[in-house]
């Protein structure tokens, strides 16, 4: 096979094989697919040196073989891991005041979005927001000014987000 476009011949003649032999291994459709896809990743990567093979379809097998067992360690060692320490404890979803604020960002202008955000949950002040974003402090402190007059008639009913702030 050529190194210049043979690799195109090589994944559709061999992508099906590959999966009808993974998929007795791996019991999991997803998984198969996964795998040989990362399996052909690496074939392409090196597709120069492994278009000079005999059989690089061996190659192929048994680079996805090796994933096939890595993958299976894997969940071997997280169900070790489960059957050891159980499962964690669960997680409370996030409270209405949450859900009504999140919804309310998702209404405005990605630009007025980000700097709420770090301005307001995440504390950073407006001189590191300009910085990293690359604008004025003057642009920083538009955005904020207008992302909260228009979050106001969003939020007017919720007084809880006045108290939490």
């Amino acid at each position: 096979m050529s190194a210049d476009g043979g690799f195109e011949a090589f994944y559709s003649q061999s992508y099906r094989p590959l999966l009808r032999v993974l998929l007795p291994l791996v019991v999991d459709v997803h998984a198969a697919e996964e795998i040989a896809q990362e399996a052909f990743l690496r074939a392409y990567r090196d597709w120069a040196r492994l278009s000079m093979y005999d059989d690089p379809r061996a190659w192929l097998y048994r680079v996805a073989m090796r994933l096939a067992v890595s993958r299976w360690r894997r969940l071997r060692s997280a169900a070790a891991a489960l059957g050891r320490y159980g499962l964690p404890p669960p997680v409370e979803g996030p409270d209405g005041v949450s859900v009504a604020v999140f919804a309310a960002l998702a209404q405005l202008p990605l630009a007025q979005r980000q700097v709420l955000v770090m301005h307001h949950m995440l504390g950073v002040p407006i001189p590191e927001i300009a910085a990293e974003l690359a604008v004025p402090a003057g642009t920083v402190k538009a955005r904020l000014f207008r992302g909260r007059a228009a979050l106001a008639p969003l939020l007017a009913d919720l007084e809880e987000v006045v108290v939490r702030g």
